[in-house]
């Protein structure tokens, strides 16, 4: 690992620990030449995916996407900070679990619904008005229905 401080190339790993979320290695690093001390994470790399839009266009992937999504759902609700992280990785999780190079937003979508669906109901009536795309209130009440029916 070539050091940020003098660009140096031998550098040496001090400390080794699981990242907080524990989807990366954190690593406490020693330059050689200068001393200087630095820290690195090591994650997994991944297959890039690509998801496909409900007009069919095609994007890459995007983490933040889905944590804004929640984030405004959560809006004001009583769901910590680390509640929705949580929520985040396992949506995450199960999109990636696939292992497909494709996924349609509209899976993602569902995923992100049902994960809501347990962690806050007032933040997945709001989810699920903007992803379903309510055009009036006996729409909104159907879906109402089906929540208090599960």
């Amino acid at each position: 690992m070539r050091c940020p401080y003098c660009g140096h190339l031998d550098t040496r790993v001090i400390d080794s620990r699981p990242a907080e979320d524990r989807s990366a290695i954190r690593r406490r690093r020693s330059c050689d030449e200068c001393g200087k001390r630095f820290t690195t994470y090591e994650k997994v790399e991944t297959i890039p995916l690509i998801v496909i839009k409900k007009d069919n266009n095609r994007e890459q992937y995007d983490r933040t996407k889905i944590e804004t999504g929640i984030l405004r759902a959560c809006y004001k609700r009583p769901v910590s900070a680390d509640a929705i992280q949580k929520t985040v990785n396992a949506v995450e999780t199960e999109v990636f679990n696939r292992e497909e190079k494709e996924v349609s937003s509209t899976v993602i979508g569902e995923i992100v619904m049902d994960k809501l669906k347990s962690l806050d109901a007032v933040a997945y009536v709001r989810f699920a008005s903007v992803y379903r795309e309510f055009k009036d209130v006996n729409t909104f009440m159907e879906e109402i229905k089906k929540f208090l029916d599960k």
